[in-house]
């Protein structure tokens, strides 16, 4: 067989299902044995989008996520993604064509030294200079890719050597279970948590991607120790729970830091440096446990004074074995938290009925629409601190944001992504009109596939939330402004259905129609920021700690 042939089966064996990106000619002869495979090529408009998609797919199968690239300017478009993936800890390669490398006769035309380029956003990178090494790179590129922290791999494709023949057959495909922590790790741990007042836990960003969830729920339900969780480790464990103190949307300053602040221990699970710290340490200030898959990466605001590590769930297991509620612990402070934050973050302006809608209201329409399995796929604005902060997930990975790299253009193609991999499920992409104008051609990719897929555009015609933070740090308004399409005429230019808010309790029953009806519609909801300040530059500065 052709060593592109090899290349899929390997794929194939791996369990690959689909491939996203945009083939060049450089990659004809993959393509031609794509076209025999079992394996879906999926047709983006864009190398980035292609990346998030299969990222995406990673993030939420835990299986390793395949885009396609040309070389040059197509692999080049891979970067993003790709920081996306490794930031993120999303399990994905990224497969990129390449001139012949024996024999060429366009010199330096298109050439890019994309393996070195991709050296600093990957976990793995090689060019396969011979055939026969295909089965062994493609084996240990997806074993370094699902291994925790999972992340992005990369493989790149010379066409003479894509089109040699080879006589070589897929590696076995192994699983690697992680082992627990050790006894004494779990007793010191047992012991922290015991001595505390106020222990607190949280759950962050792993939790999300490594079966945790039930061993979560376990530990609290068990302990009754009170949890939050960051923006990426929302829905981890429901946060309909009692114990539940939300999310930390915001650095810092808000009703939910008030018991962080009170803590006098933080047991955190899954944490990882590269989302942005829920909570920073001090010296003198609260003990933390580190309990994750790896050490801790000590930093000026995190160094934990113990670490437990290994199976996030199995240790989490171990530990409420290990515990034993204590008459010592004080809740009663978080409690009062609590009934602040259902006051002013879950109650507070949700049923605001003035016009254009203000994010309170937005969040609580769109909860109210969403069952507990549909997922959103937000994009990167100001939106996102709105959702992650007010908005309650029921389920694990059911609120898709990026908080580590935080790109803006990754929330329409991190839907399609979410929507292919659960087609049963409501997928809703929320997109501010700056993030959604960055990959706005994908519409044309959800309804080619014939996706079932709403698109909700939150209109401000700026980028709000630089705006929020220029007006935080006492500057005007410059150089955010900007205008664009009719988004009604733009999207059914690509055959989906669009409709425009013009009223308070319209956005509810538009979803409800899109979610009966099917196919791929958008819908422009006006947004009113001047809660932006109202909330986060006024009444939580305002706010006091002593409940």
């Amino acid at each position: 067989m052709k060593t592109s042939d090899l290349l899929v089966r390997c794929l194939e064996n791996e369990g690959v299902e689909y491939v996203f990106g945009i083939p060049g000619e450089e990659n004809l002869d993959f393509l031609e044995s794509l076209r025999h495979s079992d394996i879906e090529l999926i047709l983006t408009r864009h190398e980035q989008a292609a990346g998030f998609m299969a990222a995406t797919v990673g993030r939420l199968t835990g299986r390793v996520g395949v885009c396609l690239s040309t070389l040059g300017p197509g692999a080049t478009n891979f970067v993003t993604s790709a920081a996306y993936a490794l930031l993120g800890g999303m399990p994905t390669l990224f497969l990129t064509g390449q001139k012949p490398i024996k024999a060429s006769k366009q010199g330096r035309f298109q050439i890019v030294d994309i393996v070195q380029m991709m050296e600093p956003v990957t976990q793995f990178t090689r060019q396969i200079v011979d055939g026969n090494n295909v089965p062994n790179l493609v084996r240990e590129a997806f074993r370094v890719a699902v291994d925790e922290k999972p992340g992005p791999v990369h493989l790149e494709l010379p066409e003479d050597i894509a089109a040699e023949e080879v006589d070589r057959e897929p590696f076995a495909v192994t699983r690697v279970l992680p082992p627990g922590a050790s006894p004494d790790a779990i007793l010191k741990a047992a012991e922290m948590i015991q001595a505390a007042k106020r222990p607190l836990l949280l759950v962050a960003s792993a939790c999300n991607r490594n079966n945790s969830s039930p061993a979560l729920r376990d530990f609290v339900d068990r302990t009754g120790i009170y949890f939050f969780s960051t923006q990426m480790g929302k829905g981890a464990v429901d946060e309909r729970h009692p114990r539940c103190l939300g999310t930390a949307a915001l650095s810092d300053g808000d009703y939910l830091h008030c018991a962080i602040e009170r803590s006098d221990l933080i047991i955190n699970v899954g944490h990882d440096v590269s989302e942005k710290p829920p909570f920073i340490m001090y010296q003198g200030g609260q003990k933390v446990i580190h309990l994750s898959y790896f050490q801790a990466e000590m930093d000026d605001v995190y160094f934990p004074q113990h670490e437990v590590i290994g199976c996030t769930a199995t240790n989490m297991r171990m530990l409420a074995d290990a515990i034993e509620p204590s008459e010592e612990w004080d809740f009663d402070y978080f409690e009062r938290v609590r009934d602040e934050i259902a006051t002013h973050v879950f109650i507070e302006k949700a049923d605001a009925d003035s016009f254009p809608n203000v994010p309170q209201r937005i969040v609580a329409d769109l909860r109210q629409a969403m069952p507990s399995d549909g997922i959103l796929s937000l994009d990167n604005g100001m939106y996102k601190i709105w959702f992650a902060r007010n908005y309650q997930a029921h389920e694990p990975n059911t609120v898709l944001l990026d908080n580590a790299l935080a790109t803006m253009g990754a929330g329409l193609p991190a839907a399609i992504g979410a929507k292919i991999v659960h087609p049963e499920r409501n997928v809703v992409a929320i997109c501010g009109d700056g993030g959604f104008m960055m990959n706005s051609q994908e519409m044309e990719t959800a309804v080619r596939l014939g996706l079932d897929l709403v698109v909700i555009v939150l209109r401000d015609d700026g980028y709000g939330m630089i705006k929020w933070k220029q007006a935080g740090s006492g500057f005007p308004v410059y150089g955010l402004d900007f205008g664009n399409p009719d988004f009604i005429d733009y999207a059914r230019s690509y055959g989906a259905q669009a409709v425009r808010i013009a009223r308070t309790g319209q956005l509810i029953e538009e979803m409800e129609r899109a979610f009966e009806t099917g196919g791929v519609h958008l819908i422009e909801v006006p947004v009113d920021y001047s809660e932006n300040e109202v909330v986060f530059l006024e009444a939580l500065k305002q706010k006091t700690c002593i409940l």
